[in-house]
């Protein structure tokens, strides 16, 4: 009897007691440990130290003399910037719908089960392989007007052709508006024929014994059941648009002057290479909250949505 109280009380002790972890149970969190540290101080550090730049009067090196909403009152007073704000309307707007309609109707076409969709994918797809950086240079050439399209139209017969947007203040943005959708069309396709692929065939089949053509199956059953591609294509598409630097530093370098730029463009500007990092700073905090502004109904959803199911 003895004996079982004292198993009994052995048992208790060890129930009271936590387990010890093994070496198997802690090798993930050791194994992640570098990498999250890492994320913390390089991405969320810095988000927070460049909110705390943009409060300062920091120009060359970062100093720490606060003064208040100065550098955004600077910011927005600056002819610049305001420029920069227009084209990104201009640029993302246009680069945004052109993109989700040419997605849309690719998919659509490729849903048709055509012969050689795997080669028709891949090259509609390649153009996202490569960098802006290519994207941009490839057609710096194409758009030049000395050795461009301009140049081989006239050399076909077109005397009286022209073509130099990229020389022209008021219409080089929409070069940055035919590279950009030419890279990303590819990609939002791919979204939406992954989407078109998921749509249960049950209702497509029943929509075509009703008497639905392809044009109202897709237009009253497919593409409304695609709400949450759309809204991913959304924010991606809106993310890439607003921190475009490479596509305009290789392919009109923000000209001519400043016509072109991008607010990406602006905050390297006046960061790295004007000595005013405050007012970089700020620009900066400005492309972040549009990009939350983006970013937070998109998780609200999101979560909205895990919760309901």
């Amino acid at each position: 009897m003895n004996n079982n109280a004292a198993k009994a009380g052995s048992g208790a002790t060890q129930a009271g007691r936590p387990a010890r972890l093994s070496l198997a149970d802690w090798m993930p969190k050791i194994v992640m440990a570098p990498t999250a540290v890492a994320a913390i101080v390089c991405i969320y550090g810095y988000m927070i130290w460049t909110a705390v730049l943009s409060f300062t009067n920091s120009r060359m090196l970062p100093t720490y003399n606060f003064v208040g909403l100065d550098q955004y009152e600077r910011l927005f007073m600056n002819d610049r910037w305001l420029v920069a704000l227009s084209n990104l309307g201009v640029f993302g707007g246009l680069f945004i719908l052109t993109c989700l309609f040419l997605g849309v109707m690719l998919a659509i076409f490729l849903d048709q089960k055509i012969r050689a969709e795997g080669a028709i994918r891949t090259i509609y797809l390649y153009p996202m392989a490569i960098s802006f950086i290519v994207t941009g240079t490839a057609w710096k050439w194409l758009l030049n007007p000395t050795n461009g399209i301009e140049k081989m139209m006239i050399e076909l017969g077109f005397e009286d052709f022209r073509f130099n947007w990229l020389s022209d203040p008021d219409m080089v943005v929409y070069c940055l508006v035919i590279a950009a959708v030419w890279q990303a069309s590819g990609f939002v396709m791919a979204l939406f024929l992954a989407g078109l692929r998921g749509v249960d065939s049950e209702m497509i089949k029943a929509a075509q014994l009703d008497g639905a053509s392809i044009f109202t199956t897709y237009r009253r059953i497919i593409l409304p059941s695609l709400k949450p591609v759309f809204f991913s294509a959304l924010v991606i598409l809106s993310h890439i648009a607003i921190k475009s630097f490479d596509l305009v530093a290789a392919l009109t370098n923000g000209g001519p002057g400043y016509s072109s730029d991008l607010p990406a463009n602006f905050m390297y500007a006046h960061a790295f290479t004007r000595s005013q990092i405050g007012l970089g700073a700020a620009s900066a905090m400005v492309m972040l909250g549009c990009v939350l502004a983006i970013l937070i109904p998109y998780l609200y959803s999101e979560l909205r949505g895990e919760r309901h199911e």
